[in-house]
This record gives C-alpha cells, sequence and structure tokens, in this order.
C-alpha cells in the first residue's frame, strides 16, 4: 500500500518517491446522486480543486469545521497518479494509476448552496483544511477491474452509501483523459472519482466505516475542528 500523510510510502515502510499533490474532483458522476441533489446530468464532467493542504488521513480522526454549518460526507473511490499526464489517451491514464483507495470528499454544504445561489464559485466548501480525507492506497495490480468496485459507507452501524462504480457515468480511464486536457496531472495528484447517493451530515461524535469492499475497510471518528 501507499499510505497517505504528506508524503507517500509503502506499507513495508519503504519511501515512494511521489510526493502528495493536488486534489481534482469529479462531481454528478451517479445518476443517483444527480436526483438527490436535485441537480441535472451535465453534457461534459463536472471538475474542481482540492489543494494538498486539504488532505488528511482517513486512519485518523475525521475533524470537521463546526462553525460554518452541516459538513456532509460523500465517499469515493480515489486513484492515485504515478505519472505525467497532459492531453492524455485513455491507455495512456490506465498505465499512469499506480494506486486506488477510498476517500470522502467531505462538503460545507450550507456554504456551498450559498455560493450557489449566488453563483460565486464554491471552493472554501470544498477546499478546506481536511476536506479530503483518503485512505491508504493499494497497488494498482490488486484491482482487477476498476470499474467493478463496491463502496460503502457506514454511519453509526447504518449503511448510508453503497454502489458500485460500474454505475459512474463517465469511466475513469476516460474521466483522466478529460481531465489531462485542461489539468496536466502529476504524479502524486489524485483523483476523486464522484460519489453516489446517500451523502448526508456528520456531527462529532460519529463513526464511520469507509470502504472499498474487498480491499480497503477504514473506521474512523469525527471530531470537531
Amino acid at each position: 500500500m501507499y499510505y497517505l500523510d504528506h508524503s507517500l510510502h509503502f506499507d513495508n515502510g519503504r519511501s515512494a518517491e511521489i510526493p502528495a499533490g493536488k486534489v481534482v474532483c469529479v462531481g454528478l458522476n451517479y445518476r443517483d446522486h444527480i436526483s438527490e441533489m436535485g441537480s441535472q446530468a451535465a453534457s461534459e464532467p463536472v471538475l474542481f480543486m482540492k489543494p494538498s493542504t486539504a488532505l488528511a488521513s482517513l486512519e485518523k480522526p475525521v475533524a470537521i469545521p463546526v462553525a460554518y454549518g452541516a459538513c456532509h460526507h460523500e465517499a469515493e473511490m480515489a486513484v492515485l497518479i504515478g505519472e505525467q499526464l497532459t492531453e492524455c489517451t485513455e491507455q495512456q491514464a490506465e498505465d499512469a494509476i499506480v494506486g486506488v483507495g477510498v476517500a470522502l470528499d467531505l462538503t460545507l454544504r450550507e456554504l456551498q448552496a450559498q455560493f450557489k445561489q449566488k453563483g460565486l464559485p464554491w471552493d472554501k466548501a470544498k477546499g478546506f483544511d481536511g476536506a479530503c480525507a483518503a485512505s491508504a492506497f493499494v497497488e494498482r495490480a490488486k484491482v482487477p477491474d476498476l470499474q467493478d468496485v463496491q463502496i460503502r459507507l457506514t454511519l453509526n452501524g447504518e449503511v448510508r452509501q453503497e454502489s458500485n462504480t460500474r454505475l459512474m457515468i463517465t469511466p475513469v480511464p476516460q474521466l483522466l483523459a478529460y481531465i489531462s486536457r485542461f489539468f496536466t496531472l502529476m504524479p502524486g495528484d489524485i483523483v476523486l472519482t464522484g460519489t453516489p447517493a446517500g451523502v448526508g451530515p456528520l456531527v462529532p461524535g460519529d463513526q464511520l466505516t469507509v470502504e472499498l469492499v474487498d480491499l480497503i475497510s477504514v473506521s474512523t471518528s469525527v471530531v470537531a475542528r
């Protein structure tokens, strides 16, 4: 596994010479989530970014900024990039993935709604410190099919999000190729591939288990920041 801190290393302690980079996120990539948000499917992937300072370890308590209203969980499959990608092909994108993990795209929902209503960017609702809590990454070779991975989030013993990556509107290699037309992806960058339905608020004291079934399972708690 690669582990995420502000560096990446293998589970045997050997460093992977990949610095932690930016996080590129894909919105509205599951139709059930589009429906629950009252949105409409876009003609092209919806992209936004989180800075490297948003990265946090999912193995540690998830700290949410309680002063800014509701903070929602959005569980997603994450892919770790190992080679530079600029205007790449889907095959080049596939070949550049070195790790697969699970992450929370934490969202200050009330702030986001306010910014959307005013037609303003919503970076502060998505890119705050700790807004991307990510697991360790398993090596890509251990994931037979990126489009057949079960995602699950359990909150206080109740399954809140559960879906399969086969239900993505835009599959992973196509997503990466599309992203690389606008933003060069560098080694250490992480791409969050979209969340299925079931997103909802977190409060301090909540107990979470976030999984890529049969690959990764991380149990953690929520604390106030």
